[in-house]
Order: C-alpha cells, then structure tokens, then sequence
C-alpha cells in the first residue's frame, strides 16, 4: 500500500504526478499533480487512496470527489494537463506524456520542492524531480494523481463517445478491445484516433476502393 515516506524524507511541499491513457487508441494523454496536507487531509481519505488500476471505477469516483473535497478545504492541491490526438502524433506518445506532466504540474497553485514522478521518466520542471518505479504503489501522492488523471480522463472520453458512438469509448476509454478495433474496421478513425499507432496506420495505409 502507498504511504507518506518519500513525501516525508523529502520535506516540504511535494507533489505527485502520474498519468492516465498512453495505451489507448483514441483520445488525450491526460496528467495530474497533487500535492496532499497530510494534517489536513481527512485520515479515511488518506486511508483510500491506491494505485488507480487496483480500484473500481466507482471507487475511483468517490476518492476523486474526496480529493476535490480536499482542495476546496486546501488540504490538498490539484493540477490537471493534457497532451491532444495532435501532440502524441507529433511529438510521440512519451514526450507527449512528458509534456501533459508538466502542465499539471504549472496548474498547482504553489511551487513544489519536489516533484515525485511515477514511472521511468521525468518532464523538464523547475523544482527538483525524483522517478518512482511502480510509484502509484508506493507514494500516497503519486496514487492520488493517478486517481485524478483516470478519472479526469474517463470521463473525457465518455463525453467524446457520445459525440462518435459505436467505438464504445464510454466503457474502454479508448483502449483498443475487441469492440473498439471491431468498430475502427467498420466505420474507420474518426479525429479522436491516433494516426501515429498500429491498427489505426493500418487502416489509414489501405488502398481505397
């Protein structure tokens, strides 16, 4: 279970960034930053939080409406980016991440001392920055951001959905199952998909009847 220790070593204002969507075929790359008042936090909140894959969907909306809770009390601090269709196309689907990290980091309302970064890879911020391996699972920071980043980017894609139906993004948010390729090979990409990966370069590339 995560916990506080790498917040506590560290001193200071620490914020946790993770993201949600690098996967899929469809959709934003979406991050967040939070930084947590372990004093002002509420103990059930703190007691919750975990590495966003390991929760229920409906588990995941409650902790994020908890954290939201927490913000307005400034218990905690919430920072949200996002890199488009267009940027993971451009640049490549790390760098975008890279740059949907650092815009949730400019959307805190303080500077951090540190940054804890989930995974292998760090965006370029202007406070020191530490990557955590497996990081949702370690720092109670980084799980609250991977919370957020999800939930933030699930429900982007149920509003996108209802602008495209039949690709069934409402249920994987884009992710490439059997109905969302079943789907791509039926009625093609739609501006949402991403022209820099597989079944979708596969599709674009056929000869046109």
């Amino acid at each position: 279970m995560p916990d506080l220790a790498l917040e506590r070593a560290a001193g200071g204002l620490v914020a946790g960034i993770d993201e949600a969507g690098r996967g899929p075929l469809a959709g934003p790359v979406v991050a967040a930053a939070v930084i947590l008042d372990a004093e002002g936090c509420p103990a059930g909140l703190l007691e919750g939080l975990d590495d966003s894959k390991k929760l229920t969907r409906e588990r995941r909306a409650e902790l994020f409406a908890a954290l939201e809770s927490a913000a307005l009390e400034s218990a905690a601090q919430i920072g949200i980016g996002a890199a488009s269709v267009g940027e993971i196309d451009r640049l490549n689907v790390l760098r975008a991440t890279l740059v949907a990290m650092a815009r949730a980091y400019f959307a805190l309302h303080a500077a951090a001392h540190l940054a804890l970064v989930d995974g292998p890879h760090a965006p370029d911020l202007p406070c020191p920055t530490r990557t955590v391996i497996r990081g949702d699972q370690r720092s109670l920071s980084i799980a609250a951001a991977s919370i957020v980043a999800k939930v933030t980017r699930d429900r982007v894609m149920e509003l996108l959905a209802r602008r495209h139906p039949g690709f069934g993004w409402e249920r994987n948010a884009g992710y490439g199952t059997a109905e969302h390729r079943a789907a791509l090979e039926r009625m093609g990409p739609t501006p949402h998909h991403r022209k820099s990966f597989a079944p979708v370069i596969n599709i674009l590339s056929r000869p046109q009847d």
